[in-house]
This record gives structure tokens, C-alpha cells and sequence, in this order.
């Protein structure tokens, strides 16, 4: 892999999770290489790359374009994150060490502040921090690069858009509710914590589920909310 290859797949990846590419819109090579400042050979390696990532969506003879979930896939993708976060978060409680924790304090409480002044973007990298430490704690490659994915999958969705003032708040509390689990070396209280925290936001994102619905580990799924493309 060359410079330019790594250069083009962290621009390109950045203008996706920043919504400058929305899920199904079409990345042309050329067009990419114009943008990026690079040959079409690293914009075409780094589109494979991305695509092993689960940002990119590639089909032969059709091109690459920014992925697009199924509702179904958004269901799974939520409680999934649920569970492995949970066991991220549990992990934390038991092997963090107080310096640790306080750095996860300070980003939990910026990010209050910000989302109290409505800085979404401040909000969404401060929210992206704090996941990542809190998964990097746990000290599992494996989690994290399975964690990765997953955060990757729902970030398209510039999630906290469709949150109301309330849910925002709910939200926010639960990252100062977990580094209080961590503090009191308590790993089911955080893992509780992380879990309703990732519900709260699917809730959030697709709306009720129907009362008689199927658990996730169900074939089926929830209906399509009609507020989903807003998210």
C-alpha cells in the first residue's frame, strides 16, 4: 500500500462519515481522483478498502457507492453494538486505571457542553472520542476493530439529527453515567448502562418497535419508520 493510498482512504473516508458522500450516492474514480489530488490507482485502492470497512458498497460493472442500510440491518446493527459495547464498557470497569477514567470524564463532560449548546459537530467528534476510548480500554483488538465497523455503520446516519432535546440529554447523561460505573468499579452497572445507551438511540433513530416484534435474533425485523431518512 502506498502513501497516496493511505492518504485517499482517510480523506475519503472522513468526507463520508462527515456526510459530504450521503449512503447511495456514487463515487466515480475520476471524479474522486480530482477531489483527493491523487491518480486513480489509490482512489481505486482505497475504495476497496473501504469497502472491506463497510463504508463502500462496490458491484461489478456498476461502480462504488457510499453504503446504504437496510432498515432490517440498522435493527441488528444497534443491538449488536449493544451487546459488544456492553462487554467493552464491562471490560473498562474492572481493568481501567483512574487516569484513565478521568480523561473519559473530561471528553463525557465536554461533550455535555457542547450538546447543551447545540455544537452537533463538536458533539459528533467528542462522541466518537469518548466510544473509542472506552473501547480501547477494554484492551481486545478484536472488539475494536469489530466495534469499529459497527460505529462506522450508524455514523452514516449523522444519528444524533433525528434525537429531540431530550433524547440529546438522556444520551449525554448516560456517557457521565458510565464513567461513574467505571468509578465505582462496578462492570454490570456500566455494561447496563452501555446497553440501554445504544437501545436509546435505535429507539431514537427508527422509532417504536411494534409490541408484538420479534427479538433481533428473530428472521424478521421492525417496520421502516417514516422518519428514517431524516436521520
Amino acid at each position: 500500500m502506498t502513501a497516496a493510498s493511505d492518504r485517499a482512504v482517510d480523506q475519503l473516508r472522513e468526507r463520508i462519515l462527515s456526510g459530504e458522500y450521503i449512503p447511495g450516492e456514487r463515487l466515480g474514480e475520476v471524479d474522486l481522483a480530482a477531489k483527493l489530488g491523487v491518480s486513480r490507482t489509490p482512489v481505486r485502492e482505497a475504495l476497496r478498502r473501504l469497502a472491506a470497512e463497510g463504508l463502500v458498497d462496490i458491484t461489478t460493472n456498476k461502480g462504488a457507492r457510499v453504503v446504504e442500510y437496510p432498515h432490517t440491518d440498522l435493527v441488528y446493527i444497534f443491538e449488536i453494538r449493544a451487546r459488544v459495547e456492553g462487554l467493552a464498557a464491562r471490560a473498562a470497569a474492572q481493568s481501567a486505571t483512574l487516569a484513565d477514567i478521568d480523561r473519559l470524564d473530561g471528553i463525557a463532560t465536554a461533550l455535555k457542553k457542547r450538546s447543551e449548546s447545540g455544537q452537533l459537530e463538536e458533539v459528533y467528534r467528542l462522541n466518537a472520542e469518548y466510544h473509542a476510548t472506552l473501547n480501547g480500554l477494554a484492551g481486545s483488538s478484536v472488539l475494536t476493530a469489530t466495534v469499529g465497523q459497527l460505529i462506522h455503520s450508524s455514523v452514516l446516519l449523522r444519528t444524533l439529527h433525528s434525537f429531540d432535546a431530550a433524547a440529546r440529554a438522556r444520551s449525554v447523561n448516560h456517557h457521565l453515567e458510565i464513567v461513574a460505573a467505571l468509578r465505582a468499579r462496578d462492570p454490570d452497572w456500566a455494561e447496563a448502562v452501555m446497553h440501554a445507551h445504544l437501545l436509546s438511540a435505535r429507539a431514537s433513530l427508527l422509532g417504536p418497535r411494534r409490541t408484538n416484534a420479534p427479538s433481533a435474533t428473530s428472521p424478521s425485523a421492525p417496520e421502516t419508520n417514516s422518519n428514517e431518512e431524516n436521520a
